[in-house]
């Protein structure tokens, strides 16, 4: 129910650290201030130098890392990850971070993202032997690690890497190394910092804010950092990089206090509203935002527009993953569940309904309804991205193209059916120039807009998409 409610899901994040007695707690800190990004499960991975310990359930940070159990992790460095499950499905084989173990030692993967070649490769791996034990694309890359015939590790990731296709941020930790990887295209982000002599990476910079890193720098598409006790280093695996972020990352996902490639994810978003401002002149009494990914474009609108903000939709914090599932009827009207509209704002008014985007489109009539129930006399809604029309590839969950709204409907259809007096949709020129102010669009993965990707698809892939 809640997955309708929000029509798009997040991905996973990742979080790092080498060199801290304190490893695991911080990697906790770490994670919980990345449970946006995946709520299904989540994981760590600790090394006290001698061996890998795991330990990882479905459910939230706070629900599998008690007091108890952090008592029980020690060690000096440490990896881990939340997630939505997006390709392998969910599970707890395939909560991450994976850890394996072998002869030469133990490895531990934790990934962000989604390989575009991860069935075609699967299937030459188990010809030729392997034993997959999970169904998460993660674990391709232990496989093309271990089978590699280089005899130094990093020649194994280099070379197993450059057989993957499509979006990753890896990290991979063993005994005594950590090292980060990000696809040619770094179509995730990635970033590196530091606490005293320590080293932590992680999605997003808000994470390093809760422990009190300091930011180094974004890791850069192709990239190989190595860290270990002689300290870090660096170097390409692949040469020829092209960088093209995930333009949902600031549309969407990120949290607002994150920077993403040195952009500020809330000041972003604050200018696609005043883009939208200049591109969809209303004449309205109020600009109220859909919380929360919503509020500061909805505030850039009022501020470009002159129309005063007001809270007209609350959100209800405490509609959670485990809910109790309600009747169908109230089902049905489950919106209601985890968004209010504020009757006194509203009632009587003109109201300018600020959004992110639309997916299936049944959140945005519900919430039209909400707010027209409430005495709302119109509803005009403005989305701070394009219409989607094509899946995602690299790990947002987009459903199939068939359910995607904007796929075969004009923007008419789609305000017809919402119920909305008016719909705009930012155009792509609008909401690339607010995020990086240029006209260009290129570093900028489109292809949920535009349907041209930045990587090659795979016919496999294309067929679960497209014909599921």
């Amino acid at each position: 129910m809640l997955a309708e409610i929000k029509g798009l899901n997040e991905e996973c994040g990742v979080f790092g650290v080498w060199g801290h007695p304190d490893s695991a707690q911080l990697t906790y800190y770490g994670l919980h201030s990345l449970q946006h990004r995946g709520q299904e499960g989540t994981g760590i991975v600790v090394s006290d130098g001698d061996k890998l310990r795991v330990v990882k359930g479905e459910g939230l940070v706070s629900e599998i890392f008690t007091a108890d159990v952090m008592e029980k992790l020690k060690g000096t460095s440490a990896i881990g990850h939340v997630r939505y499950a997006t390709a392998g499905g969910g599970g707890y084989e395939n909560v991450q971070p994976l850890l394996f173990h072998s002869q030469t030692g133990s490895l531990a993967l934790a990934h962000n993202g989604n390989l575009v070649n991860a069935n075609f490769l699967k299937h030459q791996l188990e010809t030729q032997g392997s034993i997959f034990q999970t169904s998460s694309d993660t674990e391709v890359l232990a496989h093309l690690i271990r089978r590699s015939g280089f005899s130094e590790l990093k020649d194994q990731v280099k070379n197993a890497l450059s057989m993957l296709k499509g979006a990753y941020a890896y990290l991979i930790l063993t005994e005594n190394e950590l090292m980060v990887a990000l696809d040619p295209n770094g179509l995730r982000p990635l970033s590196l910092a530091c606490l005293g002599d320590a080293y932590v990476v992680a999605s997003e910079t808000c994470a390093f804010d809760v422990i009190g890193a300091e930011f180094i720098r974004d890791i850069r598409p192709g990239e190989l950092v190595v860290i270990n006790k002689d300290g870090i280093s660096s170097e390409q695996f692949a040469f020829n990089s092209t960088k093209s972020i995930c333009t949902m990352e600031y549309v969407y996902f990120s949290r607002p206090d994150s920077n993403i490639q040195g952009i500020n994810v809330h000041t972003a978003r604050k200018n696609m509203g005043k883009r939208l401002a200049v591109e969809a002149p209303i004449e309205a009494d109020v600009v109220t935002g859909v919380p929360d990914s919503s509020i500061s474009a909805a505030i850039g609108y009022a501020e470009a527009s002159g129309i005063p903000y007001e809270m007209g939709l609350i959100k209800n914090k405490y509609v959670g993953r485990t809910f109790i599932q309600p009747t169908q009827t109230l089902r049905e009207q489950g919106v209601k569940m985890k968004l209010s509209a504020v009757r006194g704002v509203v009632e009587g008014k003109r109201v300018v309904m600020v959004d992110d985007s639309i997916v299936r489109g049944t959140t945005s009539k519900r919430i039209v309804t909400l707010l027209k129930e409430a005495g709302a006399t119109e509803v005009h809604v403005v989305i701070s991205s394009p219409p989607i029309k094509n899946p995602c590839f690299y790990g947002i969950d987009t459903s199939t193209k068939e359910e995607l709204i904007a796929s075969d409907k004009s923007v008419e259809e789609i305000r017809q059916l919402i119920g909305a007096d008016s719909l705009t949709f930012i155009s792509t020129e609008g909401m690339i120039g607010a995020i990086a102010k240029t006209e260009g669009t290129n570093g900028f993965c489109l292809g949920c807009f535009t349907g041209n990707y930045p990587t090659e698809i795979y016919p496999d892939t294309l067929q679960y998409y497209y014909q599921k």
